[in-house]
């Protein structure tokens, strides 16, 4: 028999805010996180916004000489780690230290470092790079970390499957509770890629919006005029934990993990079929995990990157496993505030859903203005939306044709 896996701790730091309570804020709120570029001087990028984390003081959470030597990728996920921790209450002694998970996500780890030590390489020679380049760079140093500060000696994961990340490392600690590998986990995406090759790269591939003159009106998720999605960085961290030993120590529980499912496009290394195949599967293998009818979802956390091909495929296939129920959703792209964090992204999203649920407080999709005729579902436009939501879905897809779903419900005991 599957065990039962809740969400007893939450922590972000996002372009919204660096803890739970202004990130939540911001986000019901409909205020956004995107900006001009203030990391490095973007003049000559073709895009020249990004949805950037501000003022993080890492201070609050490392010693000067250690944070140095912390790529950002890793010091967000500890920051949140820290957050989720700490708001859960647990106490892990030595006995259970085993029996604690650590998966976290990201998409391409660090790479400003390997930016500036490229530079130093260059000008100074090979002598003179960072003993640090790996290890501030490689894609597990995360979990690595959070792995150590908290004695969480079970399974220990990063995966790296773009823009899916986050969202794939929930499902994979839920599995892992689920069939008793562990007890808790603790789990979620991060990224910072917010660097010269990163945006000019994404920006080569015209993935980027170049509405430079109006950052805050740049994501538009489900609009006629978006444009491209905006880079992003920040992490999004849970903890989850097996019921019955939430329940023993008397936690707070903001959600009940319920589902996953994943797949493979096996289509193209950036696009996405235009019927939304993959995701389609997705969403269907995620539900049968769940042991639910499509009937029984009420809300969805869209991928909606506000890219043209991916938010019209996702309507498509939302279409495909929903049928008319598809109207009858409501959903959303939080995106169109935070931007999109990569492989941050589906661990944020994790964390906006569980508080969906548990606040009863649906997040809006900012700036859709002129609705796309081939995205015409309920995408709360631009206010949020107070409604008891029993259950929710969150959707991640990303290069390579890799697809990740979630769903969770209302715990109900």
């Amino acid at each position: 028999m599957k065990r039962r896996v809740v969400i007893t701790g939450i922590g972000l730091v996002t372009p919204l805010g660096n803890d739970v309570k202004s990130t939540w804020d911001s986000l019901v709120n409909g205020r956004t996180g995107i900006d001009w570029i203030t990391r490095f001087d973007a003049s000559a990028q073709a895009s020249q916004i990004a949805a950037e984390v501000r003022g993080f003081e890492p201070e609050k959470y490392f010693e000067a000489k250690q944070a140095k030597n912390l790529d950002l990728f890793v010091q967000y996920a500890i920051a949140a780690a820290e957050e989720a921790f700490v708001g859960s209450g647990l106490i892990i002694p030595e006995e259970e230290q085993e029996r604690v998970g650590v998966i976290t996500g990201c998409g391409i780890g660090g790479l400003p470092t390997v930016e500036q030590n490229h530079l130093v390489y260059l000008e100074k020679g090979p002598r003179r790079i960072t003993p640090f380049l790996i290890p501030r760079i490689i894609p597990n140093m995360p979990s690595g970390h959070i792995s150590m500060r908290f004695q969480a000696k079970g399974p220990n994961l990063a995966l790296s499957t773009a823009c899916a990340a986050g969202t794939h490392a929930v499902g994979e600690a839920f599995r892992s509770i689920t069939y008793g590998d562990c007890d808790m986990a603790i789990t979620g995406g991060t990224e910072s890629v917010i660097c010269p090759l990163a945006v000019g790269g994404f920006s080569s591939m015209k993935a980027l919006s170049t509405r430079n003159d109006e950052p805050g009106r740049a994501s538009r998720p489900f609009d006629r005029d978006r444009d491209g999605f905006i880079i992003a960085e920040g992490s999004g961290i849970i903890v989850l934990e097996e019921l019955e030993h939430a329940l023993r120590r008397g936690a707070t529980i903001y959600a009940e993990m319920a589902g996953f499912g994943q797949s493979s496009d096996a289509y193209h290394i950036a696009a996405p079929p235009e019927n939304g195949e993959g995701g389609a599967r997705c969403m269907k293998q995620a539900l049968r995990d769940a042991g639910m009818n499509p009937e029984d979802i009420d809300y969805i956390n869209a991928h909606g990157t506000s890219t043209p091909l991916n938010d019209r495929c996702e309507t498509a296939a939302i279409k495909t496993v929903f049928g008319e129920h598809a109207y009858r959703l409501s959903i959303s792209s939080t995106k169109s505030m935070t931007g999109h964090m990569l492989g941050g992204a589906g661990g944020i999203e994790a964390a906006f859903t569980a508080l969906t649920l548990y606040h009863g407080i649906i997040p809006p999709t900012v700036n859709l203005e002129n609705p796309d005729p081939d995205c015409d579902l309920d995408y709360v436009p631009n206010t949020a939306r107070e409604k008891q939501i029993r259950t929710a879905m969150s959707n991640s897809f990303g290069f390579g044709g890799t697809n990740g779903v979630i769903i969770m419900k209302q715990f109900a005991g």
